[in-house]
């Protein structure tokens, strides 16, 4: 028990409280986000938006952040992959790696292999629906699980962080990137500036997103209760984080 005694350390622990208070005040609390995105307004936002070259060079960032890793050739897997665009866009820059894209949400995944068959990568990427805390796969099963924007919607994070290391191979890689959440100050003219792109369904589902999103701090703590513990923390602008996790195989000298 702490013991508070005279008029300074009174007056410090007032100072404390109050200190701790506009802490509290100052950090937008997080407000969740349904797991499925299944209406159709929704889905046909989400999918005309990938289109649009501000989230398409967002994007892209992520795709030169992914052949960055050199990753051996072999399966990916992207998680929560929604309209298909990462996995397409990466089929066409390594086609030696064969993507597996789940999705809880069959209007999305339909969405997807729409889009794999105009741009006829059918034979290099898969769409299947699929629980990200339940990954129907086998352990090991692939060199990168990749997964983008879908954190934030994750009624349960750290099972799904768990599966994502559970079927990643000896070597393979985790790399996950999500939406940053702002400070309660920052968050209107946040909202402003880099949702000012969008319109309509689209703009209420950014404004929706980015309340659901993570802090640094917040994904940290996520990570480190995961089988992701020791990952790498990194923001990428203003606008996201996410980390990256190598399964490292550790051998004895016997």
């Amino acid at each position: 028990m702490i013991c508070f005694r005279g008029r300074w350390a009174k007056g410090h622990y007032a100072a404390v409280i109050i200190s701790l208070r506009a802490m509290s005040w100052f950090q937008l609390p997080r407000q969740p986000e349904p797991e499925v995105m299944n209406d159709a307004c929704e889905v046909e936002a989400y999918a005309s938006a990938a289109a649009q070259a501000y989230l398409e060079a967002i994007d892209n960032t992520l795709v030169e952040q992914v052949l960055a890793l050199e990753i051996q050739a072999g399966i990916a897997l992207d998680v929560g992959t929604g309209p298909g665009s990462i996995p397409l866009k990466l089929a066409r820059r390594r086609p030696d790696l064969h993507w597996v894209g789940i999705d809880k949400s069959q209007a999305m995944l339909r969405a997807a292999c729409r889009t794999a068959r105009k741009q006829g990568l059918s034979d290099q990427v898969s769409f299947c629906l699929a629980d990200a805390s339940r990954l129907c796969f086998p352990d090991a099963a692939f060199e990168l699980v990749l997964s983008n924007s879908l954190l934030h919607h994750l009624a349960n994070p750290v099972a799904a962080l768990n599966e994502m290391a559970r079927v990643t191979k000896a070597g393979g890689v985790v790399l996950i990137r999500d939406l940053r959440r702002p400070s309660r100050l920052a968050f209107k003219a946040h909202i402003a500036w880099h949702g000012r792109h969008y319109s309509g369904k689209m703009k209420e589902l950014y404004d929706n997103s980015v309340r659901a999103a993570y802090t640094p701090a917040e994904l940290r703590l996520l990570i480190e209760k995961s089988a992701l513990a020791g990952g790498r923390i990194f923001l990428h602008h203003r606008t996201h984080l996410g980390a990256c996790w190598k399964n490292v195989v550790h051998r004895s000298n016997s």
